[in-house]
Parts: C-alpha cells; structure tokens; sequence
C-alpha cells in the first residue's frame, strides 16, 4: 500500500522527533484534514452489533490518541469502526511535566506518564456538539483531575455533560498516573462510583451504553469482585485493559526504566490473559472490549477468542503507522474464513468453548 510505503520511508527520521511532538503534530494534520489515509469498504464478514450499536468492523482506536475531540471522523476514515475519546476531565488540567512519553524501539512499545492532560469538558462538548449528527461511532472517555476532592463528583460531572454526545460511555478508573485513580477499581468504590454514573446518565436524559476500564494489573481477587461489581450493578461493558506498571524482563530499550505505564508489544500476552480471565468471570455475559499491544490481524483475532467483541489499538501505529488499520482488517477476515466462522460474534470466546 502506498500509505504504508510513505510510512517507511518517513519512519527514521521520526526517530529523531520528540515523541510527544510527533504525536501532537499527527493530531494537528488529522484535524487540520491533511489526507493521511482513506480505507475502502470494510470486508462484510467484519460487520458487528455491540452494545446495541451497529459497526461496519470491531477493530478501535483506544482513548489517549485524540484526548480532547480534535480528530475523531479523520480517524474513522482510516478505518476504525470505532474511535475512543479522551480521557477528559471536568476541568483543564496540563498532566505531568514533560517529557512523559517515551519509545521503546527496540521492543515496540510505549511508556506515558501523561497524567490525564486535558482542555476539560466545556472544549470537549463543544467540538462533540459540532459533529452530532454524523455518522461513525465515537465513545467518550471520562476520567477525574488530580486535584478533585470529591472523586465521585468529577466523574458524575463528566457523564452528564457528555452523556447526550457520545455513543457510548468510558469510566477510566485504570490510567497508573493519577495518584490514587486505581484504587476506584476496589469492590466498594466501584459499586458507589458505578451507581452515581448510571443515575448520572439517567439525569441526563441520554442512555448511551456505559463502560468501565479496567487495569491488566489486577490480581485475581481484584479481577473477580470487579467482575461481580459489573454484573451486579448492571453497567454495559468492561474494557480490559490500560497500560501496566509492570516492567516484563525481556524488554530491552533503554528508556524500560522510565515512570509511567507501558504499552504495545510486551503488554499483549498479559492484557490478553486477564482478558480470558474476565470473559470467563463475566460468564460471556456483558460485552468485553480487549485492548493491549494489538498489532496485526492474528493478535486482534486472538483477543476475540479470548472474549472480546471489539478490539482497541494504539501504540502500534506509532511504529507501524496508519496503514495497519486496513492490514489488520484484512488479516482479521481472512483467519475468520480459514477457520470457517462466519462472523465476528461466533468468534467471540471461542477459546473457552
């Protein structure tokens, strides 16, 4: 493909391009309509309904790309079914000092600190209320500031102004750099946060399906009354997983060490285990989404078969750019027909049957 010819060739002298700047310079061209790609129509084998939405593949862009809303129908056009927003904060917030965004070439994969950056919620529904209307499906992903003393209240905030935007909803409760954001994940503080949201969605008169993002870092305690948590207060969907502070022994960039939480390559075997665990927890029950070093036709497939009805990526294209989301598609239909399946849903959880 030519996209990916240009990609290469571009390729080396990004690595010379701070990593944060890059990134914001894509956002800048995709917003600014700089064609950086265009996919053709999606294989019908790909086509999926979840969480009551129709989508034309399962394949999404996971929330850190586009924080703040600048972009999403330039990243639908290269071939997302879906796109995720964010995280956004109730209000402005610049994250962490820079740098906080780090490559690890050599192992494919990504360390951020960024600590929920973000033009906050009167920039976001503006630019969201300017798009209503269009087609694609855009989530939104909401998220707290660092400074809030009122947890709860922050995250209530943000669904109710983005509820009637969004086709579906994200509580982000799972981002390593927000101190004491993580500890929302416990039985409790889920469940209360949970509850407050869904009256929240109510409150607003718009019901778009709700989500809650969890970490791949939980044990299995953790995974289970997460799990338990979600089935019993009834929410839509689970995404598993956010970056991990975990630091695999094989990595071998010089940058492993930095602060922050990894993603990419090295975090697909753990995001993709505790994703299996969860399907499994859940029953098959409530829509999983499987996010966590995807990078090819064959990872997204076996996130599917894990328990995924969507797939999210992000950190590949730093390495890979934007033609790997019509590659992956691709390779998606061509293992669904090898393996005699007729559509994205028969395939889901298939290695638990």
């Amino acid at each position: 493909m030519l996209l990916d010819r240009l990609y290469a060739a571009l390729r080396p002298a990004l690595r010379f391009v701070d990593p944060e700047t890059a990134h914001r310079l894509a956002v800048q061209a995709l917003a600014a309509g700089v064609p950086l790609g265009r996919a053709g129509p999606d294989d019908p084998i790909l086509a999926t309904r979840v969480l009551g939405l129709d989508l034309p593949n399962p394949l999404g862009l996971a929330a850190g790309f586009d924080k703040d809303g600048e972009a999403p129908d330039a990243l639908l056009r290269l071939g997302f079914g879906h796109v995720e927003i964010g995280t956004v904060t109730p209000r402005p917030q610049p994250g962490n000092p820079r740098p906080r965004l780090f490559r690890l070439t050599e192992d494919a994969a990504v360390i951020n600190r960024y600590g929920f950056n973000s033009r906050g919620l009167d920039a976001l529904v503006t630019r969201m209320a300017a798009r209503k209307g269009r087609a694609g499906v855009v989530g939104l992903n909401v998220g707290k500031n660092k400074d809030t003393a009122d947890e709860v209240a922050d995250f209530v905030s943000g669904i109710r102004a983005v509820s009637p935007l969004a086709d579906y909803l994200v509580i982000n409760v799972s981002s390593p750099n927000t101190p004491g954001l993580r500890n929302l994940q416990g039985r409790d503080s889920m469940k209360k946060l949970i509850e407050a949201a869904v009256a929240a969605r109510a409150a607003s008169g718009s019901l778009p399906p709700l989500l809650v993002k969890l970490a791949p870092d939980l044990d299995e305690a953790g995974l289970a009354d997460a799990a338990e948590v979600a089935l019993a207060t009834g929410i839509d969907g689970l995404i598993m997983g956010n970056t991990t502070i975990s630091r695999p022994q094989t990595l071998r960039s010089g940058e492993r060490a930095e602060t922050g939480g990894l993603s990419g390559k090295p975090l697909f075997e753990l995001s993709t285990r505790r994703l299996g665990d969860l399907y499994r927890l859940t029953g098959g029950r409530i829509p999983l989404i499987g996010a966590g070093g995807v990078a090819s036709g064959a990872d997204a497939y076996a996130k599917i078969r894990a328990g995924a009805s969507l797939v999210q990526l992000y950190s590949a294209l730093v390495f890979e750019g934007p033609g790997l989301v019509q590659r992956i598609k691709v390779e998606l239909a061509a293992l669904l027909r090898r393996d005699g399946v007729a559509s994205v849903a028969e395939a889901v959880g298939s290695d638990h049957r």
